[in-house]
């Protein structure tokens, strides 16, 4: 099992990007999917989750800007980020619970993408 993240990149201040994770191999289900971020000389922090049903959680600083998402049947998870700040620079991890065929539920990391924004 493995998640691979791509969308990373060099946007200016208002600008968007979208990064995309899927999940491949043998894999039963998954139940949580989400996004962390690490910014230069911080710790890791919590972007915005989604669960197998739908429901979201995100981050304060992200609210009314970033979109989370997931599409089922491609085990891939999705973050949508508008009205990007200067602040938002980091490297973006997706996660993801969950069961690999005949195993037990755990938690997956996939490497991180970086995302700068700057003019």
């Amino acid at each position: 099992v493995q998640l691979q993240a791509s969308g990373g990149g060099l946007v200016q201040p208002g600008g968007s990007l979208r990064l995309s994770c899927a999940a491949s191999g043998s894999i039963f289900s998954i139940n949580t999917m989400g996004w962390y971020r690490q910014a230069p000389g911080k710790q890791r922090e919590l972007v915005a989750t989604i669960t197998s049903f739908g429901s979201t959680n995100y981050a304060d600083s992200v609210k009314g800007r970033f979109t989370i998402s997931r599409d089922n049947a491609k085990n891939t998870v999705y973050l949508q980020m508008n009205s990007l700040k200067p602040e938002d620079t980091a490297v973006y991890s997706c996660n993801a619970r969950l069961t690999p065929t005949g195993e037990g539920r755990t938690d997956y990391w996939g490497q991180g993408t970086l995302v700068t924004v700057s003019s």
